[in-house]
Parts: structure tokens; C-alpha cells; sequence
């Protein structure tokens, strides 16, 4: 019975963890214009942020986050504003005008890893869903006979499928044909992106759940 059960779970966050968001688009984006090393860094914090919610919601916590509507509205509008200042911070870049290819790579400034790791923590911590999702997730592997070692295999494998989604997200994304689409679609990805972290920050926003 333990195997069906965590199938399922690994089923649903696979699903969860591939389906286009913020946090992958971030990785992507990274993964184009400044290589594997930022991407793979903008990642670990995502995974980072996700694997606190695990925690919290394998100790309950997050139920008890749920259980008050207060904590998750300041939740949405932090997280909402973060998304608008990332949705900014892309329109500021899709605005900048083309320069040549050599002036651009001697103008590109050293990657901040410490910025990159703490956007994808933040765009983690700050996602309600995120949340909700993994009591879902909880919900669906731990029954009131679960045996003692479900938990760290839930946890655990679910761990291990979120690096290898998004880390393959910054590795395939960094592949010299992909560099090289960015160099010529960067206004059009750098302003894709600012309308979906628009579109996300405000639906955080607005949103009544």
C-alpha cells in the first residue's frame, strides 16, 4: 500500500514542479542570459523555499498557518509585491536598447549569487500555494496507519524531483542554442517575463483564496 501511495504523491508534485510558474520562468530566463552557475543558484533557492514548506507542513504548522486568514493575506501581498518588483526590474531590462554582442558581454556585470539564491527563495516563501500545496501533498501520503518511514521518503522524493526539474530547467537553458535565442529575443523574454510576474503579483493581489 505504500508504494501506490507515494506514486501518487511524487505523481502530483512532478506535475506541480513542471507546470510553467514564476520560479521556472525565473530559472529560464536566468539560465539564457547568465549561464549555468546563476540559474543553477536561482534554483537552489526555490528548492530551498519548497523544501521549508515541506518541513512545516510534515510538523503541522502550516495547517495551523492556514487555519488564520490574516497570516495568509500578509503572505499574498508580500509575496504579490515581490512578484511586481521582479515584473519591474524585467520591464526595466526589456526596455534597455540592443548594444552589440561584444559591448554587452564586456558591460555584463559579475553574477550576484547571493541576490539570485535569495529571488527564488523569496519567490518560494512568498507563494501561498506553495503552502496549500504541500498539505495536499501530505495529505495524500500520510494516512493514520502511514509507517514511520513514509514521511522521510515523501519528503525526501519529492527533494530529489525538485532538483532534478528545476536544475534541468538551468542546465537546458544554458545550452549554447538557448544563449543564443535569448541574445536575440532578450526584450521580447525580458518583457514576457515582466507580464507574467505582473499577471502572478496581481492575482496574489486580488485573490480571495
Amino acid at each position: 500500500m505504500i508504494i501506490p501511495q507515494l506514486a501518487l504523491v511524487y505523481g502530483a508534485y512532478l506535475v506541480a514542479t513542471l507546470s510553467p510558474g514564476p520560479s521556472n520562468m525565473a530559472i529560464m530566463a536566468t539560465a539564457m542570459r547568465d549561464g549555468r552557475g546563476p540559474a543553477l543558484v536561482l534554483a537552489a533557492g526555490v528548492m530551498t523555499g519548497s523544501l521549508l514548506w515541506a518541513m512545516l507542513a510534515a510538523t503541522g504548522l502550516s495547517a495551523l498557518l492556514a487555519a488564520y486568514a490574516e497570516a495568509l493575506v500578509v503572505l499574498k501581498i508580500l509575496g504579490g509585491l515581490y512578484l511586481l518588483y521582479l515584473a519591474f526590474r524585467a520591464g526595466r531590462s526589456a526596455m534597455r536598447p540592443d548594444a552589440p554582442a561584444a559591448r554587452q558581454q564586456a558591460a555584463r556585470p559579475a553574477p550576484d549569487y547571493r541576490r539570485l539564491y535569495r529571488q527564488g527563495l523569496l519567490m518560494h516563501i512568498g507563494n501561498p500555494k506553495a503552502v496549500l500545496g504541500w498539505m495536499a501533498i501530505m495529505t495524500l501520503g500520510l494516512g493514520p496507519e502511514a509507517p514511520a518511514g513514509v514521511l522521510p521518503a515523501i519528503i525526501g522524493g519529492c527533494a530529489l524531483l525538485g532538483v532534478l526539474v528545476f536544475g534541468g530547467y538551468a542546465v537546458l537553458f544554458s545550452t549554447a542554442p538557448m544563449i543564443s535565442l535569448y541574445a536575440r529575443l532578450r526584450r521580447g523574454i525580458e518583457g514576457g517575463l515582466c507580464a507574467l510576474f505582473t499577471v502572478a503579483g496581481l492575482k496574489l493581489l486580488t485573490s480571495d483564496r
